[in-house]
């Protein structure tokens, strides 16, 4: 080790624990790695690693690599790396808008085709949800890793140095305009991609309440339920794939900066 290295080291490491900070905060509500089932020992030291295997790139980059003069107070790396660890939550929470959204929507479609009432565990949090919600929410997530948009995450975080170095302060009303927006947009391809059971849902239930009207006599709901949910079933095999595909394209976009 030169001696300008060993000089420079107790920078790299200080300036190496604010990366840790941000990307730590990211994993900490990213959807699939903050997930209950992983432990919480894995997790951090999943942190670390990307951390450390970052640090060499981004103490060369503008907006993350320490000034030459910096002299940090443990008041002033306590600020900071409390901005760092809010900066990757807020990256995190954006990309969870998108799952909560999912996971609302999949609860109402599951209510449309006459399975919400099947308890199911779930893959994220820890409020229950019907079976397919479960289903439809770990697919999502396994998804992520497939595709490698995991990866995706983190090369979003060290873009994101160029626009909130280390040291600026997060404006709360950006941020809060930015998690908005991306709930909007969230619910909107949550929308789209369980369309078609939403409109299932509303057709059907029209129909049987027609039916209930015309012939009283007839307990329409109870009879048509198993018609109901074998429709509802048959619809997602042939739709599941797409609903999937339109959720993640429209996500992996917006993890591009699109």
């Amino acid at each position: 080790m030169s001696a300008e290295l060993a000089q420079q080291l107790p920078q790299i490491l200080l300036w190496g624990f604010l990366y840790f900070c941000r990307i730590g905060g990211l994993l900490m509500v990213f959807p699939g790695f903050s997930s209950a089932r992983v432990p919480v020992f894995v997790r951090l030291m999943l942190a670390v690693g990307i951390s450390m295997a970052l640090t060499p790139l981004l103490v060369h980059m503008p907006g993350a690599a320490p000034p030459a003069d910096a002299r940090l107070t443990p008041d002033m790396l306590l600020g900071m790396a409390f901005q760092e660890t809010l900066k990757g939550m807020v990256m995190g929470l954006m990309a969870r808008m998108f799952f909560l959204a999912l996971e609302f929507l999949a609860t109402g479609m599951t209510q449309f085709i006459g399975l919400g009432n099947f308890p199911g565990m779930p893959a994220e949090g820890q409020e229950p949800v019907p079976a397919l919600v479960s289903l439809i929410m770990l697919s999502a997530t396994a998804l992520i890793f497939v595709s490698g948009l995991h990866a995706q995450a983190i090369a979003a975080v060290v873009e994101s140095y160029a626009m909130l170095p280390v040291g600026v302060w997060l404006m709360p009303a950006d941020a809060l305009e930015d998690i908005v927006s991306r709930l909007a947009r969230g619910t909107f391809l949550a929308l789209q991609a369980t369309a078609p059971f939403v409109v299932y849902g509303v057709i059907v239930n029209l129909a049987i309440g027609l039916v209930n009207r015309m012939v009283p006599q007839i307990q329409a709901y109870f009879i048509s339920l198993p018609l109901i949910i074998l429709g509802g079933l048959l619809l997602l095999y042939f739709m599941a794939g797409d609903m999937l595909g339109v959720f993640m394209a429209g996500f992996a976009g917006w993890l591009e900066g699109e």
